[in-house]
């Protein structure tokens, strides 16, 4: 019952052809495919999918060396890896239908049951997630069935009668117009999902107090020296989405559940009746390196947490906030001394409603915790429970439960070569969690330790700017800096990789004077 699936090819054709085929045929599923999980939701497409698990399987060490290798770029060159062995596995199947149609068709099949087991592992518990992986294999195993035979020369024994070049060219058109129109339509989906327009409507409330205008004396007298607060455009982005979540203000909501007396959820406009308060806050991603730029500072607008979480009466016996984000992302926060850290949901980052790239439309900040258990972005669950319990996104890969921001430092100026002469060594240091920074020195070439100038700061929960005029002769010299918190103790110059709770050491460069 196979014969039409296997055929004698006494005048074989270019077995590029074929391949040709077999990635028409996949291109056109993944468009089908996109445009079936545009229905729902962007994040259940294909290739999507696949890049979601390819992020969440690696052990920690792998994760970080792409963190470090490529940096932002990082689920964007896992996206291009996921395309590319899709275009090896299509072409393969084409060449492989040559001969064998079933195992070309097999070969289809088995990249979207792939995606579908990819789409089941997706942590947000839709039954939807597999469907349109499913829905593009199925469609380019039948695409390619259809080429093949089209293209079939007319001499073999099995060959479809009176098909012709032309046919197969029309057949060929069609799909690619075809495909097309679905990618089209699926953009057209994700665009109309509004989650821009409902960001644009947002109009900010009001803070209780509002903060006044940074003076200029927070950013040091240095030419080039990076704003105090780092603009959004700017601001580094470090999380596990593919996809980013396009989430419309009207349609959010926050649950508070687990260990509670009272749970309940409130939306948007109840959040927007609260009161508001300004904070300016520094954070900074754990997988930030000595001197790295996974670190930015803003003014953040939200309402305080922790009425909130007194109103819904926490079970003593709970250690942790569970938070989930839309996408299903989880972040574990230890509850010893949160109230302590004054933390938020942010609704604005600095004077406009947070990007959608960093949590439109609510996000959890928490100074003095790295982002990874404190900063959930488009949060929509708050969960009282235990570390036992229920163990967060990171947690499980073995990252640390408790990791506040230790005291750290960073060299900006000057660059690698630079000119001989008096000039500035400039740059930034935290200790968001030890009571900002008190001092900074510097050391040139193993001589003694100086003390920078200290630019203002508004309060101890952001970073501080220094700077320290020195003269650098011609040649070769190695400047390495160290940072002082606001309780007396020392950044340590224990080199420490950033697993399982962040880098330690002293940054240094090397400045070749000519």
């Amino acid at each position: 019952m196979y014969r039409l699936l296997t055929y004698r090819d006494p005048m074989p054709r270019s077995r590029w052809i074929f391949g040709l085929i077999g990635l028409l045929s996949a291109a056109f599923g993944v468009a089908v495919g996109e445009f079936v999980a545009a229905l729902r939701d962007a994040a259940y497409a294909p290739i999507q999918v696949v890049s979601s698990s390819a992020i969440d399987l690696p052990p920690a060490p792998v994760k970080e060396w792409a963190t470090a290798t490529f940096g932002t770029s990082s689920k964007s060159v896992v996206v291009g890896v996921v395309v590319a062995a899709v275009v090896i596995i299509a072409i393969a199947a084409g060449i492989f239908a040559r001969r064998r149609l079933t195992v070309g068709v097999l070969m289809c099949l088995g990249v979207g049951a792939l995606g579908a087991l990819a789409g089941l592992r997706r942590p947000t518990d839709d039954w939807f997630a597999p469907v349109p992986s499913i829905i593009a294999g199925v469609v380019a195993a039948l695409a390619l069935t259809l080429l093949v035979r089209t293209l079939r020369p007319r001499d073999s024994e099995y060959a479809v009668k009176g098909s012709t070049r032309r046919t197969f060219l029309l057949q060929s058109g069609a799909m690619i117009a075809l495909g097309a129109g679905a990618l089209a339509g699926a953009r057209a989906l994700a665009s109309s999902a509004s989650a821009t327009a409902s960001r644009l409507a947002t109009k900010l409330p009001l803070a209780i107090a509002p903060l006044p205008p940074l003076p200029a004396s927070v950013t040091a007298p240095v030419t080039g020296m990076q704003p105090f607060i780092t603009p959004n455009v700017n601001f580094y982005r470090i999380d596990t989405a593919v996809v980013v979540p396009q989430v419309e203000a009207t349609t959010w909501s926050l649950k508070f559940s687990g260990m509670v007396r009272r749970p309940f959820t409130i939306t948007y406009d109840d959040l927007l009746e609260m009161p508001m308060v300004e904070r300016d806050i520094t954070l900074m991603c754990v997988s930030n390196p000595v001197g790295g730029n996974y670190i930015g500072n803003a003014r953040w607008l939200g309402t305080p947490l922790v009425p909130l979480l007194e109103r819904a009466g926490i079970d003593p016996s709970a250690d942790q906030l569970f938070s989930t984000s839309v996408d299903g992302w989880t972040c574990s926060t230890p509850l010893a001394d949160l109230a302590d850290r004054d933390p938020i949901l942010a609704i604005g980052m600095n004077g406009e409603p947070l990007p959608i790239d960093h949590g439109f439309p609510v996000r959890m900040v928490i100074p003095g915790l790295y982002g990874f258990i404190s900063a959930t972005k488009w949060v929509t669950n708050i969960e009282a429970s235990t570390y036992a319990q229920m163990p967060a996104y990171w947690s499980v890969r073995g990252w640390a439960t408790s990791a506040p921001v230790l005291t750290g430092s960073r060299i900006d100026q000057p660059n690698s070569v630079a000119r001989p002469g008096k000039q500035a060594i400039a740059g930034v240091a935290w200790a968001m969690d030890g009571d900002g920074i008190s001092k900074v020195e510097i050391n040139v070439d193993d001589g003694p330790w100086l003390a920078a100038n200290l630019a203002d700061v508004p309060g101890p929960t952001t970073w501080r700017q220094w700077w320290l005029p020195y003269d650098l002769t011609p040649g070769t010299h190695a400047i390495t800096v160290r940072a002082t918190n606001g309780r007396g103790e020392l950044q340590t110059p224990d080199l420490m990789d950033v697993i399982p709770s962040g880098a330690t050491g002293y940054d240094n460069r090397i400045v070749n004077c000519v």
